[in-house]
């Protein structure tokens, strides 16, 4: 029998429709028998593409003795993380509180209030792993509820207290604003972090952190004589390209790698990642092109294109780690299933390209791809020309890639978030820019009109969109990341219909999400009446916080309008979070980018004359590396958009020949109409000057 979660769209929660858990969603039906019966409330929060979260489903929520401790003794709840980011990370502090590390699965415990009295992530059905088997947890604190609730209800106190304070951490500090230095300071106290062998962060488990690896790019540019910044990011991107964490076959990035080398991936894949690191591959292509960072960028593109997108355009969230039960089962490979596939010749190549050995490099000797022996090597090695490895290669991928496609593929959660789409806008057109490629363009343009005519009404952002309907209040992030996103697009259409949204979403946030008191940012609409603590948007994680990206999308509107009205509140914002930014990079990564385009002076370049006369200028705002500027284009003829008179006024074609303005901190330089001279400015941030 079904349970309550079969009427929910959320694939995530369908997921457990046919527990023998009497589950609820999160909600007024679930709080309102809890306060009935007097229970406590069981929380379960995870989300589709969770390996753990199945797991832990696989072992408790399908066993009906475990399943009948949690229906006799709690009511239960289960959220989908993706959908409510707000509850998720409000009770991630409590497993913080407690002194262990967060993730998901998340099990916390209720009062009928929503207040916390304990909690953890994943618990084994048995004593395991150094931690408690699950029934004996449900037994201890139901016994702990009816003959020593007082002791619960006194440590429930104690963590609303301790959510309270983790919910305003940092924003007690003085304000104090940043300087171009602390770019550069940031990213050298980031280099000492990274794995100067294998590139990223730490050792493993090891997360792509690609604001943090931009932001490390930043510091370059502006200290261009600390070579190793550079080579720090290039050698961390090369890595990560040629290991198992970059899926070899389809294109695309996992979650993290187990490992320090990237090679064993947990294999969920996410929107939120691949969109990121598709802006900072191309970026990367700005800084210093090479071939491997073009094939990452097209089949990353072309993996969501394929895998990822609705039929009218938007975004799906992630794709699962498991098929058939088994995690990674879909993206391994024994030595007799390649050569199942390849004639002896091409089997030799890919065995010794992939190294795909007896042994393997992951569970019974399957292996994960990686590109291990270059075509340059293997041309070496054989003695037979590059050009003709490289086209077996090419040849052998393809093949693989087909009989891979014949495999049950794993799940994908076809939810269209608002936010994560917005990041995804934000890479493709970029991307489109930066490799002239008007498909990818094409692709974000699809996605922002879909989210723009099914979550945003002009005046309110949903979150989610699922089976025709559009759902849940959007969440600061929702609004920061579309906007920033529609900042982007606009730049590679320059379509001003983009720009004009992106400022109504701007204004709504502002007025939904800004807490003047505390000069910072809710993560969820004020009205939002079912969180015990305000929760405030400041960290960023595997993804921007919502503040951080509102504040990117407020400088670019700042640059892209002349407004300096958009510069009101990042200013306030990020002087509020100066001393945290100096402390913790790792944990501010994309708002300190935000910040690096604040302190550059908010640079913009408008482009005059007609698209054929401004191209060589165009292109040198494609292939330079200047990432905190915002590009206008000023078409003959065309009517001048209302927010952008300021912007166009008296900015014309110079001598019949195409002219560029460029500005910092709304001051304009005199035109520009030769594109080296163009790409010399762009080279020159506000800590050096002219």
């Amino acid at each position: 029998m079904a349970n309550r979660l079969e009427r929910e769209p959320s694939p995530y929660l369908r997921q457990h429709a046919s527990n023998p858990v009497d589950w609820y969603p999160w909600g007024e039906e679930a709080f309102a028998r809890a306060r009935a019966e007097d229970k406590p409330l069981l929380l379960s929060v995870g989300y589709s593409a969770c390996h753990w979260c199945h797991v832990m489903a696989h072992e408790s929520f399908e066993d009906e003795a475990i399943a009948r401790l949690m229906n006799e003794g709690f009511i239960n709840v289960k959220v989908d993380r993706e959908e409510r980011p707000d509850v998720d990370q409000l009770y991630q502090g409590v497993v913080q509180l407690m002194g262990q590390g967060g993730g998901w699965p998340l099990t916390v415990f209720l009062t009928p209030d929503l207040v916390p009295f304990f909690g953890g992530t994943y618990f084994p059905p048995k004593d395991r792993y150094g931690r408690p088997g699950f029934p004996k947890v449900l037994q201890a604190l139901r016994e702990a509820w009816d003959t020593n609730r007082g002791e619960l209800l006194s440590q429930a106190r104690e963590f609303r207290e301790g959510l309270g304070e983790l919910a305003l951490h940092g924003l007690d500090a003085a304000p104090a604003a940043l300087k171009p230095e602390d770019i550069v300071s940031m990213g050298l106290s980031l280099l000492q972090r990274m794995d100067g062998v294998n590139g990223g962060f730490g050792g493993a488990p090891k997360f792509p952190n690609p604001m943090n690896v931009a932001l490390v790019l930043r510091a370059w540019r502006r200290a261009p004589e600390q070579d190793a910044l550079k080579q720090a990011v290039l050698l961390t991107l090369e890595k990560m390209a040629r290991g198992g964490v970059y899926d070899q076959l389809g294109g695309g990035f996992h979650r993290y790698s187990v490992d320090e080398r990237w090679t064993v991936p947990h294999f969920e894949k996410m929107l939120y990642d691949n969109a990121q690191l598709l802006h900072l591959y191309a970026e990367a292509q700005q800084v210093e092109p090479r071939p491997l960072w073009r094939k990452v960028v097209e089949e990353t593109a072309e993996y969501v294109r394929r895998e990822m997108t609705d039929a009218r355009g938007g975004f799906y969230a992630t794709q699962d780690a498991d098929s058939e039960g088994e995690e990674g089962r879909f993206f391994v490979w024994l030595p007799e299933q390649v050569r199942e596939v390849l004639p002896p010749e091409l089997a030799e190549l890919a065995l010794r390209h992939f190294r795909v050995t007896a042994l393997g490099n992951f569970e019974h000797g399957r292996t994960v791809l990686e590109s291990v022996v270059s075509v340059e090597a293997l041309a070496e090695e054989l003695q037979r020309p590059v050009e003709e490895v490289a086209s077996g290669l090419s040849e052998a991928r393809r093949r693989l890639f087909e009989a891979r496609e014949r495999r049950v593929k794993p799940g994908r959660d076809d939810k269209i978030l608002a936010g994560w789409n917005g990041l995804m806008i934000r890479g493709l057109a970029f991307a489109g820019r930066v490799f002239d490629r008007a498909d990818w363009v094409e692709s974000a343009r699809k996605a922002a009109d879909f989210v723009l005519a099914e979550l945003w009404d002009g005046q309110r952002l949903s979150r989610s969109y699922q089976e025709g309907q559009a759902r849940i209040p959007g969440f600061i992030e929702d609004y920061g990341d579309l906007a920033a996103g529609l900042t982007a697009l606009y730049q590679a259409t320059f379509e001003p219909r983009y720009l004009e949204a992106a400022e109504a979403l701007v204004r709504t946030a502002e007025t939904l999400f800004w807490d003047e008191e505390r000069g910072a940012y809710l993560t969820a609409p004020r009205t939002q009446g079912d969180l015990v603590v305000a929760t405030y948007a400041t960290f960023d994680n595997a993804f921007p916080s919502g503040a951080s990206a509102l504040t990117e999308a407020q400088v670019a509107l700042a640059a892209l309008t002349s407004n300096k009205q958009y510069l009101e509140l990042p200013e306030r914002y990020v002087s509020r979070m100066g001393e945290q930014l100096r402390k913790n990079p790792m944990g501010y990564g994309h708002l300190a980018l935000a910040a690096d385009a604040l302190v550059d002076g908010a640079p913009g370049v408008t482009f005059a004359g007609t698209r054929e006369a401004v191209e060589p200028l165009l292109a040198v705002s494609r292939t330079v590396y200047a990432p905190t500027f915002g590009f206008t284009w000023k078409a003959p003829e065309a009517p001048v958009p209302p927010s952008m008179r300021e912007t166009f006024l008296g900015r014309e074609p110079v001598g019949g020949r195409a002219a560029a303005y460029l500005c910092r901190n709304f001051a304009c330089e005199p035109p520009l109409t030769d594109a080296g001279v163009l790409a010399t400015r762009f080279s020159s941030p506000a800590s050096r000057g002219p």
